[in-house]
Parts: C-alpha cells; structure tokens; sequence
C-alpha cells in the first residue's frame, strides 16, 4: 500500500520506519520549517530514508523508508495520508494540504481531537474520509539521527471513521497495516477519549513546582499520580464522561479505555493497568518545561473543547474549567482565544459530526 506520513517528530518517523519494515510504499514528508527534530529529518535525507528502529526488548530492526520529503504535493497519490503532528496545528496544515488531496482518499489523523471539522472547513468540496484515533500506536522518541527507540505499543488502537458509512471500507484498509486497530461508533468517541485529555493536562499542571524545581529532570508519569492528584483525575474523566453520555456515547472511565489500548488481560485491574504503563523504566523524561505541548497543547485543543461541548449541552465542569485557568495564569495567555471551541472548530460543523454518529 501507498502510505504518505505528514510530520517528521518522534510518531510520525516511527509509524513511517514500522510500515516500510512491513513492506508498504512509505513516504515521510517533513510538515513545516519548524527547526524541530530537523536534524533527524536531514539525517534522513542525507541517509535514503535508512534508520534503526529499537523495541522494547531490545531487538533492532533496519528500516528504509522510500522517499523523504518536505514537499506536500507527495500526497497526492497515497491510498492513505497520516497526520503526526501536533494538534495545535491540525488546521494550518490540512488546509495546506487541500490543494493536493483527490476525491477518494483518506485521512487518518493521530491524534484526532475533532479535526474532522477542520476537514469539513477547508476540503468541503472534496469526498474526503477521515480516521481520527485515540492516541499514538507506538510510544517512541528519536534517540539520535537515524534512531527509534520504542518505549510502548499498544495491543489496541480504537479508531472512528467520518462519514460512518465508510466504516467497512475503511476497516478493510487499516487491516493491511497490521495495527491492531479496532472501530468505534465514531469519531466523537476517539476525540473525547484521547488519553492526553485527561493524564497530560492534570499531570502537567499539578507537576509545575517539580518541573521547574528539578530544571526539567523529571519523568511526570513516575511521580505525579499520588492519590489527591488521582481524585483531581477523576473528576476530570467524570465531566468527560458526563459529555460523552449527553452525546450519546457509552461512559467509560479513562483507566478502562486505558486498559484497553494497553492490556490483553482482561482479569487485571484497569486502575494496575495504569500504574503498570506509568511505571515503565522505558518512560522519557517529560514535560522537561512548563512551557511544553502537555499543556500548551493538551489545554487549548483537549479541556477547551471539552468545556464548551459541555457548556453548550448545560453541564457544569467546574475542574475543567479551573485547569484552564491554572494554565493560563501559569503561562501568562488565553488559550481559549485559540483553543477548539464550538465557535472556532465551527458550531454547524461539528453538528453534522454528530448528526452522522447517529447512523453507526
């Protein structure tokens, strides 16, 4: 299969190196002048595509991906396009990459946070699908030029699919890439259970003091999730479910879709199954600044959509609310001046959105 991924970070050069080991036409296309990782993306071009990717236990596999570019008008043929870049600049980017999509391609955006909006905004004339997944399918860093260091993978990765009509045939394509991917009724459910929703915005706001105190040599996940931060978590993921079944979603609490990303064992406690991931001696050092994408990130693109989807369905999410405010009195800027409200991901939009989730 012909695979372009848009975004040359951590996500995007390690789902590029897995899929060209697993024999797919991979193109890895650089998103933006952003001087991020750009020496791992002219490695990559002064290299032919060639890196090492390191799992978890340690084996080491050779990849070559196909051809490394930043020109966007490589997209044009792929049978499907990945986005891995951060939510923040989902919409800038698809609406560059209008111009070169086709009737009939599609988009898998990960992670999704509604940019199916975006999609609706800036390609309405085009018969475009959209994949929006929960989170990353392999938890990675770039260790140097030219190497992957893989520090998760997930035995599952929930998905939805815009329209639901497309849901079978979108299901036969993702088989291909040996994922383990599974179907939600839609992507609403993928967008409100992106897990950085919920553990980047309370770890990093209540890791603040620890962040700036150890000059950013922390791991978040190893320290922050004592049980007064866990009850704060908790109510979070409440407000969120209280959204998701106002929408007509199920309730499910973050720890369980949580073990289901993670675990096979279905006997093992969720809340264990949390622990089990944060623990992990493979965790990299992060948020290593306050001033870092588990806020400034996760704050506006995450908790303000899920704030005035709530407002706009009269729920009350108070805790929500008051991280906001934390972020934007500890970073000095109004992040719902630019985060995804109703108003800015449009209103009419996303109610189509939820129009067509009706129909799964």
């Amino acid at each position: 299969m012909r695979i372009s991924i848009v975004g040359a970070g951590n996500s995007g050069t390690a789902t590029a190196a897995d899929l060209a080991i697993k024999g797919h036409d991979v193109t890895l296309v650089k998103a933006s002048d952003n001087p991020m990782h750009s020496d791992s993306f002219e490695y990559l071009l002064a290299n032919e595509g060639k890196l090492v990717m390191r799992e978890v236990d340690g084996t080491l596999h050779n990849a070559q991906i196909d051809r490394v570019s930043a020109d966007l008008a490589e997209i044009k043929d792929s049978d499907i396009v990945f986005i891995a870049i951060q939510s923040n600049y989902h919409e800038d980017l698809l609406q560059r990459m209008s111009e070169h999509l086709c009737e009939g391609q599609t988009i898998l955006v990960n992670p999704g946070y509604f940019s199916t909006a975006y999609v609706l905004k800036h390609m309405s004339n085009k018969d475009i699908t959209v994949i929006e997944a929960q989170s990353s399918f392999i938890d990675c860093r770039i260790a140097e030029p030219g190497r992957i260091n893989v520090g998760f993978r997930n035995v599952r990765n929930p998905v939805g699919v815009f329209p639901v009509a497309q849901k079978e045939t979108v299901q036969n394509l993702l088989e291909k890439l040996d994922f383990n991917i599974v179907m939600l009724d839609s992507v609403v459910e993928a967008a409100l259970h992106n897990p950085n929703l919920i553990v980047h915005t309370v770890g990093a706001i209540m890791s603040m003091p620890r962040i700036e105190k150890t000059e950013g040599n922390y791991v978040m996940y190893h320290e922050v999730f004592t049980p007064s931060v866990w009850n704060i978590l908790e109510a979070l993921d409440a407000e969120k479910m209280d959204v998701l079944e106002n929408l007509g979603s199920a309730r499910i609490p973050y720890v369980e879709a949580c073990k289901y990303r993670n675990s096979l064992d279905d006997e093992k406690d969720a809340k264990q199954v949390f622990f089990d991931y944060a623990m992990m001696p493979t965790r990299a050092l992060g948020p290593t600044t306050v001033d870092s994408r588990y806020i400034t990130e996760d704050v506006p693109q995450g908790l303000v959509m899920l704030e005035s989807i709530g407002k706009s369905l009269n729920l009350s999410t108070p805790v929500t609310t008051s991280l906001i405010n934390l972020a934007d009195a500890a970073l000095q800027r109004d992040f719902r001046v630019i985060g995804r409200s109703l108003e800015n991901l449009g209103e009419a939009r996303i109610k189509y959105i939820l129009e067509d989730a009706k129909n799964k």
